[in-house]
This record gives structure tokens, C-alpha cells and sequence, in this order.
């Protein structure tokens, strides 16, 4: 599973980063990335999912199998 997050939709609500601090970060204005190439660990994979039903912009892409 991978993430990632389309820069032009970001908001910088924040949500990703609150809620799966171990795969998203903030840059230096508050919006959201995702450091390293997006993988995601298979103990992070609940939160993940979280994360992008949360976005309220649905700024986050997840990809299954990657």
C-alpha cells in the first residue's frame, strides 16, 4: 500500500498528520506530504485509511498492493 498527496488539492487542515503521524508530515506552511516514497508499514495501514476518509479536500491517493 502506498499514499501519496496531490499538493494542488492540500488545504493544510491537518487531519493526515494528526491522525497517522508515523506517514504524513507538514511542511513548512502546514500542509501535508508524505517523506520517503509512500509506502506504508502494515501496522500503519488502519490509520492510513483514516486519514484519507478524513481529508476533506480527498487530497490523498492510496493505492492497494504497491
Amino acid at each position: 500500500m502506498k499514499v501519496q498527496i496531490d499538493s494542488g488539492r492540500c488545504q493544510g487542515h491537518g487531519r493526515c498528520y494528526d491522525i497517522a503521524p508515523g506517514v504524513f508530515g507538514e511542511d513548512s506552511e502546514g500542509y501535508g506530504n508524505v517523506p520517503g516514497d509512500g509506502s506504508v508499514a502494515p501496522g500503519d495501514e488502519r490509520e492510513v485509511r483514516l486519514a484519507v476518509a478524513s481529508c476533506p479536500e480527498r487530497a490523498i491517493t492510496l493505492t492497494e498492493g504497491a
